[in-house]
């Protein structure tokens, strides 16, 4: 692979990351409650990133944005998992605030890894990329496999750098102090969040 295909392909996930969506909006919405699962969010978006760049390695990602059934029922489970969580949170107390503010359990961790996973996943903008600008950067002539082991690599860099510049300026914002009335509507602005991300899956189409 050229240097030169890798560097215009990190230059388009950069600006591509940089540009607010279902997955920033997703981690957003964790790192309002806590830095660890705004980190953890992000982790299950890296997830579900590495499954595409394995199912595009597989040639099944061109399959599953073809198939219009299986690209529908993957959307629209997502898009209704979000929108459950976003109503949980805007229904929070702030006996469930104090919950989340504490240090987060194993149990939270994975909860917000497992969000992630799902967000990236039922994205249809995400599938599409993988299935249709990916191969725009591969040498069918060489091995196709490293080539998108290397691109993998440095995509998912490229992304976790950019979330956790998202991360770490929602938690500085939340280190100044939450009042126990401003904390219960961080949560809630977070559920809206995912209300809008769930909204955002569903709209887009393939």
């Amino acid at each position: 692979m050229h240097l030169a295909t890798l560097g215009a392909f990190i230059v388009l996930e950069l600006v591509l990351c940089l540009i607010p969506g279902p997955a920033v909006m997703s981690v957003v919405s964790a790192a309002l409650s806590r830095r660890e699962r705004g980190f953890a969010t992000a982790t299950g978006i890296l997830t579900g990133n590495s499954i595409y760049f394995v199912v595009s390695a597989l040639g099944l990602a061109s399959v599953l944005v073809a198939s219009h059934r299986a690209f529908l029922v993957l959307k629209w489970c997502g898009a209704v998992y979000l929108a459950y969580l976003g109503v949980r949170a805007l229904v929070a107390r702030p006996t469930d605030l104090e919950r989340v503010t504490i240090a987060p359990s194993g149990e939270a961790i994975a909860r917000g890894w497992l969000n992630g996973t799902i967000v990236q996943l039922s994205n249809p903008k995400a599938l599409v990329f993988f299935a249709a600008i990916l191969p725009q950067f591969i040498n069918p002539a060489g091995n196709v496999a490293l080539q998108i082991a290397i691109l993998g690599v440095a995509g998912l860099l490229v992304e976790f750098a950019v979330l956790s510049m998202y991360i770490t300026g929602i938690d500085r914002i939340r280190q100044r102090g939450f009042s126990a009335r401003s904390g219960i509507w961080a949560q809630r602005i977070g559920g809206a969040l995912l209300i809008g991300v769930a909204f955002a899956v569903v709209r887009e189409s393939a």
